[in-house]
């Protein structure tokens, strides 16, 4: 593999969520409300994107616990008659309800916005709509939509995408916080970054140094001699993906835990990206390592 590596660990590892919606939209509580649960469960940042109202995190009085950063969700169907749920992470002008979804996924897209498709198989999105729009990055977990139906997992669609293109995973919560929607802190993204403030963050996803997960932890992520090795919290599994069968994997069902491994890239996979599996059966994963 000849791309460059994407992990650069040297900064801090900060703990967010990409979507999240408040009373501004069709969620149960307020930004501040939100901000004082998250905070309480270890995040530092959260997006807000609200359907069809584009945030000013900036203008907002008041004194967060966290950090708040600009987003939207867009919906809607497109010309050519596939529903999509589209979050966009940035700060928008000009994104109102009463515009195609074209029109709005253009302003985002125009205003430096990171265009994620959101929760495919709940939505039921093909392979083919996926590809129609061109998005940086796809929910591979989606934590109510896990609850509503059990459709929340993206894992397929993902590597169908990757086998064409890079592409980013997104692990999210999609809170709503309210009684048909309670979830929340199920699935989320850990950055690394130089400092916690918009831009570094913003930056960071944006190459996608970052990971998601649901529970393990990532401590570091290093490349050396055509090998990469991971640091990571008590997991019973670690596995490399590659295209279609191709994967390698070290681990045991006898219990015994493990907090490092080492895998050797194979020079003629397409893409590679790693997960790990903790002993309650939760999983986290890396973007391609290249």
């Amino acid at each position: 593999m000849s791309k460059k590596f994407r992990y650069e660990c040297r900064g801090e590892w900060y703990k967010g969520n990409t979507h999240i919606h408040t009373t501004a939209s069709d969620g149960g509580k307020t930004a501040s409300e939100l901000a004082q649960m998250y905070a309480g469960a270890g995040y530092d940042f959260l997006f807000r994107t609200d359907h069809h109202v584009a945030s000013d995190v900036v203008s907002e009085a008041g004194d967060f616990p966290l950090l708040w950063l600009d987003g939207v969700e867009l919906g809607g169907t497109d010309g050519g008659g596939s529903i999509y749920h589209i979050v966009c992470l940035g700060s928008f002008e000009g994104v109102s309800s009463d515009k195609s979804l074209e029109e709005n996924l253009e302003i985002a897209r125009s205003q430096g916005g990171i265009v994620i498709l959101a929760h495919p198989h709940w939505t039921g999105n093909s392979f083919e709509d996926g590809l129609r729009h061109k998005f940086h990055g796809v929910e591979i977990y989606n934590h109510v939509c896990r609850w509503l139906n059990g459709k929340g997992s993206g894992l397929f669609i993902w590597d169908s995408f990757l086998k064409q293109h890079d592409i980013l995973g997104f692990a999210v919560d999609d809170a709503h916080v309210k009684p048909e929607h309670p979830g929340w802190d199920g699935g989320w993204i850990m950055v690394n970054a130089p400092d916690l403030s918009r831009k570094a963050i913003l930056n960071a996803i944006k190459a996608g140094n970052f990971y998601s997960t649901c529970g393990p932890e990532f401590h570091s992520i290093t490349l050396q001699d055509g090998a990469v090795t991971v640091c990571t919290s008590p997991v019973k599994f670690a596995r490399m993906a590659g295209p279609n069968s191709k994967g390698a994997r070290t681990g045991s069902f006898d219990g015994e835990l493990l907090t490092e491994a080492e895998f050797e890239l194979p020079s003629d996979w397409s893409y590679a990206r790693l997960e790990i599996e903790d002993a309650q059966g939760r999983r986290a994963w890396t973007n391609t390592l290249f």
